[in-house]
């Protein structure tokens, strides 16, 4: 399979991304061994699938523009939080539409 055939979702995940995905897959997706092979407790699991998830869905979805994944992906990340996110992606779609109205 050559990378161009490779979703996009998938290209913007880290190796270690891949890594969770793939120990996921191995073992039929149980948490539980996923927190013995990482050594963590089974809510840490949890939360770094669900920051899986929500980084998928942010790379998978209808909107695809960069700058606004870009926002979404430091939010999953916790660079930045939601709530600033959300502020920075508004005020961006309010400036895009004062530019359409030009």
């Amino acid at each position: 399979m050559d990378e161009k055939e490779f979703p996009n979702w998938l290209l913007a995940l880290e190796k270690e991304d891949l890594e969770f995905i793939k120990n996921f897959v191995v073992n039929s997706g149980s948490l539980k061994e996923i927190s013995n092979i990482y050594d963590v407790s089974y809510p840490t699991v949890r939360i770094k699938l669900n920051r899986l998830i929500e980084k998928i869905k942010a790379n998978d979805a209808e909107e695809k523009e960069a700058f606004i994944s870009f926002i979404k992906t430091l939010s999953i990340d916790d660079r930045i939080s939601v709530e600033d996110a959300k502020l920075i992606i508004e005020k961006y779609k309010t400036m895009e539409r004062g530019n359409q109205d030009e």
